[in-house]
């Protein structure tokens, strides 16, 4: 008999969709997604793939509003929304919302397994307030158990106390083929898509919002203290948009020699071309739960160098053979790993070819098959 699970998320994320619809089409599982909001067009400027969506799923009526630092969402009907969808198992993304409290309590009072989606982890900048820390221990302690991306979201609940055994590592991922094949397309006429695109001939690539938390300043200094024969050489690309953008782009007028390009916001299926004619993703960031750019970059076989302050870096980048791990606020070392690779194409592309090979481990079917796993063994030690 299919076990029902029924997932709670925040957003009709273009990362998410390729998961829920490789665990729609799972044998063992049915599965009916909850989104709270269909998108926060305060922070994102994603289009929602809905053509894309495969899965059963409801997106529930919300109110939403930016109150200083923090995201405020309330929703209703949540309670009518888990009794329609008649869960064996709950798996929720994040106790940050009212609405998971409200479903933490309803799966509760019916003795259904609630697990926590839980992205968190130790090297992240961001610190808690004490009254949100107490919430936040209150809630992990409720849960029946735990879905992670990777080894530093797992060293974060053990951090807390909770029972390595239901701790499960469900590894986070993009759609690979849909990144790898773009990027093998744009490859055959590379010359023709540089040119329409105006990037140079070889180039350092940056993908993510542009903010100060994600090290970006520290990546235009870096490139800055390049030698000047290898940044006539190399440019560096800035693909995204945010509140640091004209501050980045006043101070990098200011580099010479240099090519620096901002591309701006790229949507999804824009986004392999700048990959793919790449050399290299570097990461910088002061806090990132995960990382998915270094997905997508490792599906389009890119080397990689990555702050140890993202939650991916020990489970994505091997020191030395697909890229490089750097500490945050570090910009020497950010310098050095630009240099070394920049300066050694070859071996920059051999990374790139192990990245290929490494990522092929992070797919959405992987994710699926952990995800039916968790799931399945915290019901049968569920009482």
């Amino acid at each position: 008999m299919s076990r029902r699970l029924v997932i709670l998320t925040e957003i009709i994320s273009p990362y998410r969709i390729p998961l829920f619809n490789a665990l729609s089409h799972d044998a063992e599982m049915t599965s009916h997604v909850i989104f709270f909001s269909e998108t926060d067009p305060n922070l994102r400027q994603w289009r929602v793939y809905k053509e894309d969506v495969q899965f059963s799923n409801r997106v529930l009526p919300s109110w939403r509003r930016r109150l200083g630092k923090f995201n405020v969402l309330l929703n209703w009907n949540v309670t009518d929304a888990l009794s329609q969808a008649a869960p064996d198992a709950i798996l929720c993304g994040g106790y940050s919302y009212l609405a998971s409290w409200q479903a933490l309590r309803w799966a509760r009072s019916r003795n259904i397994p609630f697990l926590l989606w839980s992205e968190s982890n130790l090297q992240d900048a961001r610190k808690g307030h004490p009254p949100v820390e107490l919430l936040k221990t209150e809630f992990l302690r409720q849960c029946s158990g735990f879905v992670v991306p990777g080894q530093s979201a797992r060293d974060y609940l053990l951090a807390h106390k909770i029972s390595e055994d239901k701790i499960f590592i469900a590894p986070n991922a993009v759609d690979n083929d849909l990144f790898r094949s773009s990027a093998e397309q744009i490859r055959k006429d590379a010359d023709a898509n540089r040119q329409k695109l105006g990037l140079p001939k070889r180039y350092v690539l940056f993908v993510g919002r542009l903010v100060s938390e994600k090290g970006v300043f520290d990546l235009l200094e870096a490139y800055a203290e390049l030698e000047e024969p290898l940044r006539q050489e190399v440019g560096l690309v800035f693909v995204g948009d945010g509140p640091a953008s004209q501050e980045l782009e006043k101070r990098a007028m200011k580099v010479c020699p240099g090519n620096i390009k901002f591309a701006g916001f790229v949507h999804r299926e824009q986004l392999p071309a700048y990959y793919a004619l790449a050399e290299m993703l570097v990461l910088p960031t002061y806090t990132d739960t995960w990382g998915l750019v270094v997905n997508e970059a490792m599906a389009c076989g890119l080397a990689v160098i990555v702050s140890e302050a993202a939650g991916c870096s020990r489970d994505l980048v091997k020191e030395g053979w697909n890229g490089r791990i750097i500490v945050p606020h570090n910009i020497a070392s950010i310098t050095s790993g630009m240099r070394d690779l920049a300066m050694q194409p070859e071996v920059c592309a051999t990374m790139g070819a192990h990245s290929l090979l490494h990522i092929t481990q992070f797919s959405p079917r992987e994710w699926s098959r952990a995800v039916t796993g968790a799931v399945t063994t915290t019901m049968s030690k569920h009482g």
